[in-house]
């Protein structure tokens, strides 16, 4: 499965659990981002160690609250 279909069932189990369409925006935000680094991957190839590359790059150009967000997502 790549990390557009994991989103798709990702989403569906939050709006089950009532997260607002507000935040589901904000994630889907973040899925982009991350598909623009890492490509439209296959779940099993994505590393830790090429998440922390992703972090790291944009770090140093977030608010720690935005960091936190994009962590949290991930």
């Amino acid at each position: 499965m790549i990390l557009s279909e994991a989103w798709n069932l990702y989403k569906a189990d939050k709006q089950i659990q009532g997260y607002s369409p507000q935040t589901l925006k904000a994630y889907n935000v973040q899925l982009k981002l991350l598909i623009r680094h890492l490509g439209d991957l296959p779940l099993d190839e994505i590393t830790t160690d090429s998440l922390k590359l992703y972090l790291g790059n944009v770090a140093d150009q977030l608010k720690a609250a935005s960091l936190s967000h994009r962590i949290r997502f991930i």
